[in-house]
């Protein structure tokens, strides 16, 4: 009488593990194109700012949040008062600041889509926005030297933060267009100074800014 077997064979366990590796392999491969697609579409949210700004600027010669016609060209909207500067924080909660009724005036004018002053977030889900210097005083430094306007995204996990600094810039956190500040809670406010350098541990999280 034959004995029946009891458990798996070698040639079984040999084609469970080479399935195995195929499913991980293919799910680490999914979660690559994932993150590429993140930093392409972050990439894209820059640029198109950046060229919303610069469309705004030329069609009504001021700045978007701070123009101090938006009242008069737009019923319900509210002005900027004029000074050429963006007050406020790109992460405020005000919506009277100028730093959220930029928003309202780029999305009025058709450069940007939706309604109202609330920021939108990235492909990350943190928050978008735009501020000047430290975004308390137009002279105020943010991120070792920026005075100027800047537009700030938070929530950048470390390789997406790398990527797009390297892409966009010099891939250093302290200097050029691009800057990062290592973040410790959702949509930090932006410091003076930088990270000293980018490290990627699977675990720390940036806020970067660029210059318009």
């Amino acid at each position: 009488m034959r004995r029946k077997q009891i458990g798996f064979t070698l040639a079984e366990i040999a084609i469970v593990l080479v399935l195995f590796g195929l499913l991980m392999g293919g799910i680490l491969k999914g979660q690559e194109m994932v993150t590429q697609a993140r930093i392409k579409n972050i990439i894209a949210d820059y640029t198109g700012i950046s060229a919303a700004y610069a469309g705004y600027q030329d069609r009504y010669r001021t700045v978007p949040g701070d123009d101090p016609r938006a009242a008069q060209r737009w019923t319900g909207a509210t002005s900027g008062n004029g000074d050429g500067q963006v007050s406020g924080k790109y992460n405020s909660q005000n919506p009277a600041d100028e730093s959220r009724l930029w928003w309202a005036h780029l999305r009025r004018s058709g450069f940007v889509s939706g309604a109202g002053t609330l920021q939108p977030f990235n492909a990350v889900t943190g928050m978008i926005g735009l501020q000047t210097g430290d975004g308390a005083s137009p002279s105020g430094p943010a991120l070792g030297g920026f005075v100027s306007a800047i537009v700030c995204m938070a929530s950048m996990p470390d390789k997406i933060a790398i990527a797009i600094d390297i892409q966009l810039d010099d891939g250093l956190p302290g200097t050029g267009t691009v800057r990062g500040q290592l973040q410790t809670g959702p949509n930090p406010d932006i410091g003076a100074i930088a990270a000293s350098a980018y490290a990627e541990t699977a675990g720390n999280i940036y806020a970067l800014c660029r210059a318009l």
